[in-house]
């Protein structure tokens, strides 16, 4: 691969006289030979860098979550575009193929969920705000000894 567009120096294109048509389209078409195929190599430079990227992308999100690294063929096929937060996507979609766990539930302490547990016992039974006023209403509206009986009953 040459950084030279041009073969020869002699191949530079003269506006003398001395050329005739003829060897004007001849140097033409060199010239357009030369810059198609300089547009290949560039081309193929390009693609092999983004491919490049986009594996070591891959790779270095996979290493992070500590997944085996034959999944990046998997990612690469179904990926068209290939960033950090996209891999991520992907991992989580699929967490279940590489039994792998998503970071979307954090995970709880046991100490805590025995006080949560704790806490929701005592809680179920406690009077709300809500209960407390039906309370009042209806012993309020108790028309006898027997019914006030009866709701203190049905509160235990």
């Amino acid at each position: 691969m040459s950084n030279n567009y041009w073969e020869d120096e002699e191949d530079e294109l003269d506006t003398n006289d001395s050329l005739d048509g003829n060897d004007l389209v001849k140097k033409l078409r060199k010239a357009k030979r030369s810059d198609e195929k300089r547009i290949k190599e560039l081309s193929e430079q390009l693609e092999g860098f983004l491919k490049e990227k986009k594996e070591s992308t891959v790779r270095q999100v996979l290493e992070k979550k500590g997944v085996n690294l034959k999944a990046a063929r998997l990612i690469m096929k179904d990926l068209e575009d290939v960033n950090e937060e996209a891999v991520n996507n992907w991992l989580n979609d699929n967490a279940d193929l590489f039994g792998i766990k998503t970071s979307d539930a954090p995970e709880i302490d046991r100490d805590n969920l025995a006080t949560l547990r704790s806490q929701d016992i005592i809680t179920q039974g406690a009077v709300t705000p809500d209960k407390a006023q039906d309370i009042e209403s209806r012993l309020n509206n108790a028309s006898s000894e027997e019914e006030i009986l009866s709701l203190l009953r049905s509160q235990q």
